[in-house]
């Protein structure tokens, strides 16, 4: 697939920034198997995209972030027969691997959350860096209901993210939480009303901007590495973006600035 074929996902680049989103907001931008598929040729193109920093993941439309998956297009399938078994992931599955699953991606990502964020769009904005929510939104993850499992990371990213029992009542009660509920827990990094939405948004890209990129990334792959290892171990692990950054230009270009009393220029090497 290109990127000229993208239908249900707007992909834009402005200056070092990409913009993603998820562009069905007639079905409250639920994901059928074409969105993932576009999906994953926009994350192929960040990643690769030397110019490009930082991502804003969001939804169209003012009342869902995203529904989570296509429910149509899945009981479709399993009345004409062609639904197979699934569990966790999605190798195999078209748009592999999913945002979900890249794990190796260094890249930051921002979740704009701008409505209710559902099943597999809850468990999108779980696997992003940063969520920055409306007070009107909702989050949820009910595929239990529907005799389904949380299957792009719900399950594991929940309740490494929120407390295990609370984590655990959310998964196997359907129940959702609010925008303040999901702050409270530690899942959001900031809630504000919907008009100040993109505001607080691009506070957070020029924050995240103002930092080397090969730090901000050395930051990002070693917090996840080292999330489950013993502390002497993770000070002991040669993590690849870290080497980059230790020996790149941008390791001396912050401390030259410092002292000129100057912005740094990164170059991202």
């Amino acid at each position: 697939m290109e990127l000229a074929d993208l239908t249900r996902v707007r992909y834009e680049k402005r200056g070092r920034v990409a913009h993603v989103t998820l562009d069905r907001p007639d079905r409250r931008n639920a994901m059928d198997l074409r969105m993932h598929e576009e999906l994953a040729c926009v994350w192929d193109d960040f990643e690769a995209d030397d110019e490009l920093w930082l991502a804003v993941l969001t939804g169209a439309g003012e009342h869902a972030f995203s529904a989570g998956q296509d429910l149509r297009e899945l009981a479709g399938r399993i009345a004409d027969g062609s639904n197979t078994p699934a569990t966790f992931g999605s190798h195999g599955k078209p748009g592999y691997p999913r945002l979900t699953e890249r794990f190796e991606l260094a890249k930051p990502v921002i979740a704009r959350v701008n409505g209710h964020a559902f099943g597999g769009g809850f468990e999108l904005a779980l696997a992003c860096d940063v969520i920055v929510a409306a007070d009107t939104a909702t989050f949820a993850l009910p595929e239990a209901r529907l005799g389904l499992i949380a299957g792009a990371g719900g399950v594991f990213r929940l309740t490494r993210q929120a407390p295990p029992r609370i984590a655990l009542g959310h998964l196997i009660s359907g129940r959702p939480m609010t925008a303040a509920r999901a702050y409270e827990l530690g899942l959001v990094n900031e809630v504000v009303p919907p008009e100040q939405l993109d505001e607080c948004v691009a506070g957070w890209v020029a924050d995240i901007l103002r930092c080397a990129p090969l730090a901000v990334r050395a930051v990002k792959e070693a917090a996840a590495a080292a999330a489950t290892m013993p502390l002497q171990q993770a000070f002991r692990t040669r993590f690849p973006w870290e080497e980059r950054r230790m020996h790149s230009a941008d390791a001396e270009e912050g401390p030259r600035a410092f002292v000129e009393e100057r912005d740094p220029v990164w170059q991202a090497r």
